[in-house]
């Protein structure tokens, strides 16, 4: 059966993707393959507040539950996604990567993802 660390192994290995890192509801890192300019577990810290106020944006405008965010940068995209109710997925993608790609794995394969952590 495949682990965490085989699923960010195998998303970090993806063409134009920098990180991927698990993270727990509090901020801390599970587990994470990133460029060794990053910081994993800084990165990491900065997730929950930014999920709280997209959960608190779906409370307010009716959406439901958190699902899946994507932010655009000047030199690149950050996705992160609830795989679970305990953990995080964050994943940083440089301009030439398949977002779409992504997503749709993301989507597809999310059971699969959740029974990992």
């Amino acid at each position: 059966m495949p682990t965490i660390r085989d699923l960010v192994s195998a998303l970090r290995r993806r063409d134009g993707v920098d990180a991927a890192i698990v993270l727990g509801r509090d901020g801390l890192l599970i587990d994470g393959a990133t460029d060794a300019a990053l910081d994993p577990e800084g990165l990491a810290a900065f997730v929950p507040p930014m999920a709280l106020a997209a959960v608190e944006m779906g409370v307010a405008a009716g959406r439901g539950d958190f699902g899946l965010m994507v932010l655009e940068y000047s030199t690149g995209t950050v996705v992160v996604t609830s795989v679970s109710p305990d953990a995080f997925l964050l994943v940083l993608l440089r301009p030439d990567a398949n977002l779409a790609a992504l997503l749709y794995d993301l989507r597809r394969f999310r059971a699969q993802i959740a029974s990992l952590v």
